[in-house]
């Protein structure tokens, strides 16, 4: 086995664990936002009617829970791809490291209604995962 295999299996594996770790935590501000609008027993009937209680942070605290969702289904696949065709290299391991970091970043600057941080970070997280992908199909192709 390569060595740099064993590099990248792990950090790809870690990538999937880090990432459904984000989903989880962005239901930390956003819980907070629920709490802050008076969230009641009651709400559950109709969680979304809510949304207009939210405070501002809270109101984008929800979106980023549901982008965090999106960014989830997108990079977990790529994620799998590799670490089934054996891609490795010290790109996808950088990568792969770096995207739930980006996306945890994301949160808190959507949260603070930063929008140039925000922005760079969906960018450059989206980029980490498409060179999974490419990494992976290149791996793929290969062998």
């Amino acid at each position: 086995m390569p060595t740099l295999l064993i590099a990248a299996a792990p950090a790809l594996a870690w990538s999937l664990l880090l990432s459904g770790a984000v989903v989880i935590l962005s239901l930390v501000p956003l819980g907070a936002g629920r709490a802050n609008a008076n969230f009641t027993p009651e709400d559950l009937a109709a969680p979304r009617a809510m949304f207009e209680r939210l405070p501002a942070w809270g109101q984008r605290a929800n979106w980023a829970h549901q982008n965090s969702f999106e960014a989830f289904t997108l990079h977990a696949p790529a994620c799998l791809l590799c670490l089934q065709a054996g891609a490795t290299g010290p790109l996808l391991t950088a990568a792969a490291l770096l995207q739930p970091l980006l996306r945890l970043i994301y949160i808190g600057a959507y949260v603070a209604n930063q929008p140039l941080l925000r922005s760079l970070c969906w960018a450059v997280s989206l980029c980490c995962t498409a060179l999974l992908y490419m990494e992976g199909l290149k791996a793929v192709l290969a062998g």
